[in-house]
């Protein structure tokens, strides 16, 4: 029974992604692409990644899947025109071998791993121990790579400041998206009301698991923009203006804790972003705190866009 809910769940995915890559309505190929991030977060679950399946809902499916959508509507004015416009077949047939090329490619790269697949998960599991922590991704992530996790919150926080860069210049230093005004009685005001509380117990027990069980900062922290940008959309709260000075601390202070706690670890252990003997726990739970604030505010500003209106 499992192994055909697997193949018609593989068949699905490869149907969907078809549809992504072939539908002409941007709208539509933004929705197959949500659905298929859906999808995905099933297939991690089956291969009991629940880690990465709860990061692909909220980030690779959830956040992703809104800026597409935003992106989609702020295209619906060129869209007849995109759809006029068709390559041609020499255009066309290039794409199709260069697609063909890169699949082979990858095909003979998975065919060619030796069997079993060669894997850090043994020494993982031996050195776990001297974390402190339970969960091996949180171990993983703070611990044996840290240096991955803190270039990508440093590349979140200048994707961000891209997005700020598109902000007209009479606008820079407001608020970010337009007034956002909803009917006070409304479904979308009453959800805005009732769902954050929930939303916000969520987000930070996702949070406070993480260390010994599935879940982590970025996965609470998506939960927490999202409550929070929820408010907005009802007329309920403002987002902030980016020459905001508290604003920019809050964003920052997260890497720059992080970046601290790597330094001294030069002092007490030898090397950047090693841990002394016992700490380490103490030291990753510090960082977690410290990047929770800062990655929510910086997903939820992503959603909201370039500043579009003065600081009033």
């Amino acid at each position: 029974m499992m192994e055909a809910f697997n193949v018609g769940l593989a068949l699905l995915i490869l149907a969907l992604a078809v549809w992504t890559v072939v539908a002409r309505d941007t709208f539509a190929a933004v929705v197959g692409f949500v659905a298929y991030g859906l999808l995905l977060t099933l297939v991690w679950v089956q291969l009991h990644g629940i880690d990465v399946a709860l990061t692909e809902a909220a980030l690779g499916s959830g956040l992703t899947g809104a800026l597409l959508i935003g992106a989609a509507a702020r295209l619906r004015k060129t869209e007849g025109a995109a759809r006029a416009e068709r390559p041609g077949v020499s255009t066309r047939v290039a794409a199709a071998l260069a697609a063909g090329c890169v699949t082979a490619a990858l095909a003979v790269a998975v065919l060619a791993l030796p069997d079993p697949a060669p894997t850090l998960a043994p020494e993982t599991a031996a050195n776990i121990a001297a974390t402190g922590v339970g969960n091996p991704i949180t171990a993983v992530l703070l611990a044996f790579r840290a240096m991955d996790t803190l270039l990508e919150a440093i590349v979140v926080l200048f994707a961000m400041i891209g997005v700020w860069s598109l902000a007209p210049d009479r606008a820079w230093g407001g608020r970010p998206g337009p007034l956002h005004r909803a009917d006070p009685d409304g479904i979308l005001a009453y959800l805005a009301r009732v769902l954050p509380p929930i939303g916000l117990v969520v987000g930070l027990y996702i949070f406070w698991i993480g260390a010994d069980l599935p879940g982590g900062k970025f996965q609470g922290a998506t939960i927490l923009a999202a409550m929070w940008l929820l408010v907005v959309m009802a007329g309920l709260a403002d987002t902030p203006p980016i020459g905001s000075a508290r604003l920019r601390i809050a964003l920052v202070a997260g890497p720059v804790v992080f970046i601290a706690i790597g330094a001294a670890g030069v002092a007490t252990a030898g090397a950047f972003l090693a841990y002394p003997d016992g700490l380490a726990k103490p030291l990753i739970k510090v960082i977690e705190w410290a990047l929770l604030p800062s990655l929510a505010l910086t997903l939820a500003l992503i959603l909201a866009g370039a500043p579009e209106r003065p600081a009033k």
